[in-house]
């Protein structure tokens, strides 16, 4: 009997794998409902789930007044960060932070304040603060104030500005806009 050692490198087991994955992916976006490619069949919609039959109630002596439509709401964009700057000890102060942070028209600045139970008139002083601080940067800053721990400020920059074509760099960006 003849003994042969089989030798595999770490490159082939790696690509043994990625393969793996990448099939493993692909299957499942193919098969999801909300995917790119929808279901593999056409009968996601085929059955639909039964509509349930509202609870009966009793009839209400009046009619309730009509409501006008509330508007829509929609989530701001948010972008990945170019910049974080957090309110604490050895922090530039914001106005210089903000000074070497990239200027461009599509960056919006956020600042966002964090308060503890019975802190929130103090959060919306410091937010106001720190909006006075930026200057003209905050000119279309979104300001947040909400509760959480632990407290505190930070401001953020991103590509998160909804910037008007004509302020638009002639980069090739503009390809990635909707048309009017």
């Amino acid at each position: 009997m003849i003994a042969r050692t089989v030798s595999v490198s770490w490159q082939t087991i790696l690509a043994d794998l990625s393969l793996i994955l990448f099939m493993v992916t692909a299957s499942a976006l193919a098969n999801s409902s909300d995917g790119p490619l929808g279901p593999d069949t056409d009968e996601a919609g085929a059955h639909p789930a039964p509509a349930r039959s509202p609870a009966p109630h009793p009839p209400a002596p009046h009619p309730p007044a009509p409501h006008p439509p509330a508007p829509p709401v929609t989530p701001s964009p948010r972008a990945e960060p170019v910049g974080v700057w957090r309110a604490e000890a050895g922090a530039p102060p914001l106005p210089q932070w903000l000074n070497e942070v990239a200027r461009d028209p599509r960056l919006r600045l956020t600042i966002t304040v964090h308060y503890a139970p019975g802190g929130r008139e103090a959060a919306l002083a410091q937010a106001l603060r720190l909006d006075t601080a930026a200057g003209p940067r905050a000119a279309d800053a979104r300001i947040i104030v909400e509760p959480g721990l632990p407290a505190g400020a930070s401001a953020v920059v991103g590509f998160d500005a909804d910037t008007p074509p004509a302020v638009a760099p002639a980069n090739g960006t503009q390809l990635a806009r909707p048309r009017a």
